[in-house]
């Protein structure tokens, strides 16, 4: 039920991606995808709470390339093995010479204290980065991502939360690039990556 709640979410951004031609010259080579609107329609800055508590800023957080998922720790299937897929993905990078910084961004605050998000990424990648925050903090970091998430009523601890499943590839004063769909392989994304990588 989770896997076809997720594709519900992820039908539900579509609009965001319609194949339109991309303005940056830069990438163009490496860019698979293609932005209604452009690149520049996704991604900026964000304020959210990291794993020791502390208040963080995309400033802070993409120091180098950059992949960033949005779930919650709590999701069944969908988002464990996206975030080890993108993890899987960094380690072939890492082999490549190419190091990359996995982030993982929390959309269910009320369950994902900073401890919580922190296990959890720390679990799937020693250099994953997990982060959360105040509702309000984490709704303003979706909206400039352009995800999706709606969570389902909380009758008890196990509630779900209906997500978009993109993962983000942003680079340092170059902002948001390319998106991977969850249908990609590890070797795909990282192929991926690594062009933008050269191409810097």
């Amino acid at each position: 039920m989770a896997i076809a709640i997720d594709f519900l979410a992820e039908f539900a951004s579509e609009d965001l991606l319609a194949a339109q031609p991309d303005e940056s010259p830069d990438f163009k080579v490496c860019r698979a995808s293609q932005i209604a609107g452009g690149s520049d329609q996704i991604g900026g800055p964000f304020e959210l709470v990291n794993s020791q508590g502390e208040t963080v800023t995309d400033k802070d957080v993409v120091t180098e390339p950059t992949l960033i998922y949005f779930g919650y720790t709590f999701c069944p299937d969908v988002c464990p093995l996206d975030v080890a897929r993108n993890a899987e993905a960094i380690d072939i990078l890492e082999e490549r010479g190419k190091s990359v910084t996995p982030v993982f961004i929390s959309i269910d605050p009320a369950r994902d204290t900073p401890e919580v998000v922190g296990d959890f990424a720390g679990n799937l990648h020693e250099r994953m980065i997990g982060l959360t925050g105040s509702p309000g903090q984490v709704k303003a970091a979706s909206q400039t991502f352009k995800t999706y998430y709606k969570a389902h009523p909380a009758e008890d601890d196990y509630y779900l939360v209906d997500h978009s499943t993109f993962s983000y590839l942003v680079l340092p004063e170059h902002g948001f690039v390319e998106f991977f769909r969850r249908d990609m392989s590890p070797e795909a994304i990282a192929d991926s990556i690594e062009c933008f990588v050269d191409h810097m």
